[in-house]
C-alpha cells in the first residue's frame, strides 16, 4: 500500500479525481485505488444484477426469483431450472469465487501490498452499484439505495436517417424491412460461410427488404438486401416500416428492441445472450433459435410467424 501511495505517477493521475468507477468484470484491481486514496468506488454492472455481489452489499436475493446472469434457465421445466440455477450460484459464484479465484488474486496482490486488507473486505467499501437493468423491461427487484438501475437510459426516439437509408426502407412498401445485426462484438463477416449462405437463401425468398450489418465483402447479394458495415441502430429500429429485428440479443439491443416496440428473432451467441433470448421469447417478444438448428426453412418459418402473429 505504501508503494501504491508513494507512486508519483499514480498520485499525479488521481489527484484530480474524486471518484473511481470500474466495470464489475475488472473490479478487483480497481478496488485498491479508492481504498488507498480514500475516494468513493462505484461499480458498473453491464449485465443483470449479480446475486453474490448484491449479498456482499447486504441485499440477499434468492435464486427462486433471480436467475444467474450467465445461466440459461429453462422455464418450461421450472423445478429443474431452479435446481441448476442454485447449483450455478452456490457452486460457481460462491465456492469457485471465494475458494479459487479470489485466493489466487489475493496471493498476487498480498505479495505486492502486504498491508492491504483482504479483497473480500475491500469490496464491501463499494459506495454505489449502477445496474444495466430496468424494472419495466425485466423483473422488479428489492434493491438497496446503493443499487441503482440505469438500464435503457441510452434509449431515445429515432433521428432522421441518411437519405439513402430512408429511401431504401420506404421503397420496401407495405412488405416492410427486416433489420439484421449481431452487435458490436461479433462481426457477421466472422460467421462460417455455411451460415452466410443460409441467410442469403432466406433473404432471397422473402418479400421484405433486408438491411444486414455486415462488416466485409459479400458475394451474390440478392437485390432485396442492403449490406452496410455500420448502421444507426436506434434510428433504424424507430422507423415504422421496420418489421422485425434479427439480433444476437445482447442486453442493449434487447432494451432498444423493447423501447422501439419491434418483434425480434433472437440468435444468441454467448455470455448473457441465451438468457436474454429466453426472456424475450417467454415474454412474447418473438422467437429464439439455436445456431446448430438453423436451416433455411427453420428461419423462414420463424420469420413468417413473427411477421404474422407477433
Amino acid at each position: 500500500m505504501n508503494k501504491l501511495k508513494g507512486s508519483s505517477k499514480t498520485a499525479e493521475f488521481l489527484k484530480e479525481y474524486e471518484i473511481v468507477m470500474a466495470r464489475k468484470l475488472y473490479k478487483v484491481p480497481s478496488m485498491i485505488y479508492p481504498f488507498v486514496h480514500e475516494v468513493p468506488f462505484i461499480m458498473v454492472s453491464t449485465r443483470d444484477i449479480d446475486p453474490l455481489f448484491s449479498a456482499v452489499l447486504g441485499n440477499f436475493l434468492h435464486p427462486i426469483y433471480l436467475a444467474n446472469a450467465m445461466f440459461e434457465r429453462h422455464f418450461l421445466i421450472p423445478s429443474w431450472g431452479l435446481l441448476m440455477d442454485m447449483i450455478a450460484q452456490v457452486g460457481y459464484s460462491y465456492m469457485h469465487r471465494n475458494w479459487v479465484t479470489v485466493p489466487a488474486i489475493q496471493k498476487e496482490i498480498s505479495a505486492q501490498f502486504p498491508d492491504l486488507p483482504p479483497l473480500l473486505d475491500l469490496e464491501k467499501n463499494t459506495s454505489l452499484v449502477l445496474l444495466n437493468t430496468q424494472f419495466s423491461m425485466d423483473k422488479a427487484l428489492p434493491l438497496l439505495p446503493s443499487q441503482v438501475e440505469v438500464g435503457a437510459m441510452h434509449c431515445r426516439p429515432g433521428k432522421p436517417l441518411p437519405q439513402d437509408l430512408e429511401s431504401w426502407i420506404n421503397g420496401a412498401g407495405s412488405a416492410g424491412v427486416i433489420y439484421f445485426s449481431l452487435g458490436s462484438v461479433m462481426d457477421s463477416k466472422s460467421l462460417p460461410l455455411e451460415y452466410q449462405q443460409i441467410f442469403l437463401q432466406v433473404f432471397r425468398r422473402l418479400p421484405q427488404r433486408v438491411i444486414w450489418k455486415f462488416e466485409g465483402e459479400l458475394k451474390d447479394v440478392p437485390d432485396n438486401v442492403m449490406i452496410s458495415k455500420w448502421l444507426p441502430q436506434q434510428d433504424v429500429l424507430a422507423h415504422d416500416n421496420v418489421k422485425v429485428f434479427i439480433t444476437h440479443c445482447g442486453l442493449l439491443s434487447l432494451q432498444e428492441t423493447i423501447y422501439h416496440a419491434k418483434p425480434l428473432l433472437a440468435l444468441p451467441l454467448f455470455s448473457d445472450q441465451p438468457k436474454n433470448a429466453l426472456r424475450a421469447r417467454d415474454s412474447g417478444l418473438g422467437h429464439s433459435l439455436q445456431w446448430e438448428e438453423l436451416t433455411t426453412e427453420v428461419i423462414l418459418d420463424a420469420l413468417t410467424d413473427i411477421l404474422n402473429n407477433v
